[in-house]
């Protein structure tokens, strides 16, 4: 079984028992309880470059980064350093993360999007019931229902951050109607890196999208490359969790 079959399998027995635990009806009544959704997608394009600061506890590839962050001062961190929104890893079994983290990023006052293996609309609505402004969709996690995924993050005000990795990924995501595509430099099947992912498929976004590149940045430089290979925006994890001062790396990502 491959590491992305593998994250899949175990996010389904994660919603099946999420499912037995709370119904749909409840799902509904907190998410009319919470504020409406703030623009995620928008504050990416405020500024070029952009960063998703990510709250990130563990790395499949990589081990225990930094398992006892406090992903609310964390969060504040991240908005002191400049950054234009947040990504909060969930997923428990791998990553260490919990919705708990979720919420508590929510404080620092930035977009958040929730980064799961995203599966069903059930996950949808639990994600925009603890208050993330956006979610994680992967291609190759999700095949063809992406369509009815997007559909169910836009009828809830929220964006979709759709993952790709190769042409016919982006193909899908175009078909869906993304307006928001990341580029994961990081083959999820086999978990290698290729940097010059995003150079190979930003120009085949159609202009008017906003562009993403995902894993593998630590420096300005490599900030700087990107945009010019046409990202709009980069996400961060590992180098800022594992700084000593996040705030300033970040502000050192972005050149301040």
């Amino acid at each position: 079984m491959s590491y992305l079959s593998d994250l899949v399998a175990s996010t389904r027995r994660r919603l099946e028992e999420a499912r037995a635990a709370i119904s749909d009806d409840v799902l509904e009544q907190r998410i009319a309880s919470q504020d409406a959704p703030r623009p995620f997608q928008a504050a990416l394009r405020a500024e070029r470059p952009a960063v998703i600061a990510e709250i990130k506890r563990r790395s499949p590839a990589k081990g225990p980064l930094n398992l006892g962050l406090d992903a609310g001062a964390l969060a504040r961190a991240y908005a002191d350093g400049g950054a234009a929104a947040i990504s909060v890893l969930t997923e428990p079994e791998r990553f260490e993360g919990s919705l708990d983290d979720l919420r508590a990023a929510r404080g620092a006052g930035l977009p958040v999007l929730r980064k799961d293996f995203i599966l069903d609309e059930f996950q949808v609505m639990e994600s925009r019931a603890e208050g993330a402004d956006a979610v994680l969709l992967i291609v190759r996690a999700v095949g063809s229902d992406l369509d009815r995924l997007t559909k169910a993050a836009r009828s809830l005000a929220m964006d979709a951050l759709v993952e790709i990795f190769d042409e016919a990924d982006l193909e899908m995501a175009l078909e869906a109607g993304a307006t928001l595509i990341g580029i994961n430099h990081r083959d999820l099947e086999t978990f290698e890196v290729d940097p010059q992912r995003t150079a190979k498929l930003a120009p085949r976004i159609p202009d008017g999208r906003t562009v993403v590149a995902l894993s593998g940045v630590s420096t300005r430089a490599e900030v700087e490359e990107l945009v010019d290979a046409g990202a709009h925006a980069v996400l961060v994890g590992e180098s800022l969790v594992t700084a000593p001062d996040p705030a300033a790396k970040l502000r050192e990502l972005l050149g301040r």
